[in-house]
């Protein structure tokens, strides 16, 4: 298996833009065969959606059922924690695989020491806000971040419709700091991909467009990143 630092590298290799699948939507009885059809298919890395019922009205998973998926896959472990003590919580998430960790600014209003502590474990630091957060609430921070994830849904629940004026954020993060990685989670399928590439996203998370009922997740992915591209420069 590959080490942390070289799943890593293998994210820093990927073109952007790229899609990250997440997990939410996958058959959960099979969720080894999932991950492992999603490396087949050309995924470069996988979203997870990690909920507590407290910060988001939704329960998923944890950090054991996390470690327990690593051996299955080398793609890189993108956790989104909608939790509302990430920091009490960290080292089992870092010790379970996770390679990028991300938490909500509305859950650490003041985040530095956080993200600091994420990346002398060794992982990317990023921070996430719901579509009613001002981006000045993490403005402040873009210095210490690898990542901004602009969520264009209210977290919890998949399915939901995404909402176009978060990319109104989007873009004032990509002119305030022209080399940061951007994500964007929430709604996101190939008649919307173009748009939000051009706004600035560099990564898009996309649960319920991937899991086509035929399996086919190269064809979801490729569709996705066809449409995507055609919103870059």
């Amino acid at each position: 298996m590959k080490s942390r630092s070289e799943r890593l590298d293998l994210l820093d290799a990927a073109p952007r833009p790229f899609v990250a699948p997440s997990i939410l939507d996958c058959d959960f009885a099979r969720v080894g065969e999932e991950i492992e059809s999603l490396g087949v298919a050309g995924a470069v890395c996988l979203h997870l959606d990690v909920m507590d019922g407290h910060f988001v009205p939704n329960l998923s998973y944890g950090p054991p059922v996390i470690a327990d998926w690593r051996p299955h896959t080398d793609l890189p472990f993108d956790a989104h924690l909608m939790i509302s003590d990430p920091a009490r919580y960290l080292d089992a998430y870092v010790e379970a695989g996770c390679d990028v960790i991300t938490f909500h600014i509305e859950a650490v209003p003041d985040p530095i020491e956080l993200l600091r502590k994420i990346r002398r474990a060794g992982c990317r630091a990023a921070l996430a806000l719901n579509p009613p957060t001002p981006l000045e609430s993490v403005t402040p921070y873009l210095a210490e971040v690898d990542k901004i994830l602009v969520m264009s849904v209210m977290p919890g629940f998949g399915g939901q419709s995404f909402e176009p004026k978060v990319l109104e954020k989007v873009r004032a993060l990509r002119a305030a700091r022209p080399t940061l990685e951007i994500a964007i989670d929430g709604g996101i399928k190939p008649s919307n991909a173009a748009e939000v590439v051009a706004a600035g996203v560099t990564q898009l998370v996309v649960g319920s467009y991937v899991w086509r009922e035929d399996g086919n997740y190269a064809a979801s992915l490729a569709e996705l990143d066809q449409a995507a591209r055609r919103g870059g420069p």
